[in-house]
């Protein structure tokens, strides 16, 4: 998918203004200019972000159905702002950053701020020190293991908390190791940017007793 293809996949799946994807090429020339300080992204990826980060953030909108808007989405580990501040640009609704490594928690900070996303909270720590609050969506494309990752962010969950968790190659396997201690509605949704990547997709999430 080449960046002009990517920009009409935005346009043809979310309507986006002009004004939105002047916001989206913000943001990305701002992660391409800060990756040469910080790692943000693979330098190999730098030539596909349309593809690879803008395009694969943007599709965990098509899963979200119902969920409701005025409880946060809280994204953990957004790192260099995929999916959390794509999904910021995109959607107008509360939306958490969770960062614990200060120089990315600046950085996210500071293009938050720059692309006015005022409806965007960084929380700069780990998550373990952010508040527990009632999440309307949890995201996490590249945070931790799913065993891991659910025993983390469990508190901010409720029945109707929506889970969307890009897990690339893993979803499966990963899927299967936590079958006798978790349960809930899970399912596996194909990215749409690979097709061997795939997107865990869960509700209704809660530990086995």
């Amino acid at each position: 998918m080449t960046d002009d293809e990517a920009k009409a996949w935005l346009e043809q799946n979310y309507d986006v203004s002009r004004e939105t994807m002047a916001q989206l090429q913000t943001l990305v020339d701002t992660v391409i200019d800060e990756n040469s300080r910080q790692n943000l992204i693979s330098a190999a990826s730098e030539a596909e972000i349309w593809h690879r980060h803008v395009v694969d953030s943007a599709q965990l909108l098509a899963f979200c159905g119902d969920s409701p808007s005025d409880a946060p989405w809280i994204d953990l580990g957004t790192g260099a702002g995929f999916p959390g501040l794509v999904i910021a640009i995109l959607v107008n609704r509360p939306i958490i950053l969770v960062e614990s490594r200060r120089k990315r928690f600046e950085f996210l900070e500071r293009t938050a701020q720059a692309l006015g996303l005022s409806h965007v909270t960084v929380h700069g720590g780990s998550l373990d020190s952010l508040d527990t609050v009632a999440a309307s969506v949890i995201s996490a494309r590249a945070f931790a293991p799913l065993p891991r990752l659910l025993d983390a962010a469990i508190r901010f969950s409720r029945k109707k908390t929506l889970w969307l968790l890009p897990k690339g190659r893993s979803a499966a396997q990963e899927l299967a190791s936590i079958e006798s201690t978790w349960h809930g509605d899970f399912s596996i949704k194909q990215s749409v940017t690979d097709a061997q990547s795939a997107i865990i997709v869960a509700s209704g999430v809660h530990k086995r007793k």
